[in-house]
């Protein structure tokens, strides 16, 4: 699933990775894995940290330019370029919107496929390690 995740993102990073001069070609796989790493690294915090129904809600209803989930996602990007690619927080965080709000759009239509790692419960429950019960969760509240 990982791996997949890092294409998604890799096939949606032209302009705002491969294409951007303030990103040296060397870094450009670093950088996508870190884009990768942003996204899971969001999702499993706030599953973690009990907020569950509010990442179901995400990818149910997904308003992605004004969504906290997004814009948390955007912002650890943002971060981790400003302090380990050495880009200035204002081009972090236009490399950042640039391409966050795109990759999550693109979850989010494929989470809707039930039979992919991207489906809604696979996800999380890969997100979270695999834990009993996961699957069954996220299926009943998405119900609701």
């Amino acid at each position: 699933m990982f791996e997949k995740l890092f294409l998604l993102v890799k096939n949606n990073a032209g302009m705002a990775v491969i294409d951007n001069p303030s990103i040296p070609e060397k870094y450009h796989e670093a950088v996508i894995n870190e884009a990768s790493s942003s996204i899971i690294d969001v999702l499993k915090n706030q599953v973690e940290g009990g907020k569950l129904k509010e990442v179901i809600k995400h990818f149910q209803h997904p308003d992605i330019y004004n969504d906290p989930l997004t814009n948390s996602v955007v912002n650890k990007f943002a971060n981790k370029l400003n302090t380990f690619y050495n880009l200035s927080p204002a081009d972090a965080l236009a490399t950042s919107k640039m391409l966050m709000p795109q990759v999550m759009q693109e979850l989010v239509k494929a989470s809707k496929v039930q039979d992919t790692d991207f489906a809604l419960a696979t996800f999380l429950s890969k997100l979270t390690g695999n834990r009993t019960g996961m699957s069954m969760l996220v299926n009943k509240m998405v119900a609701a």
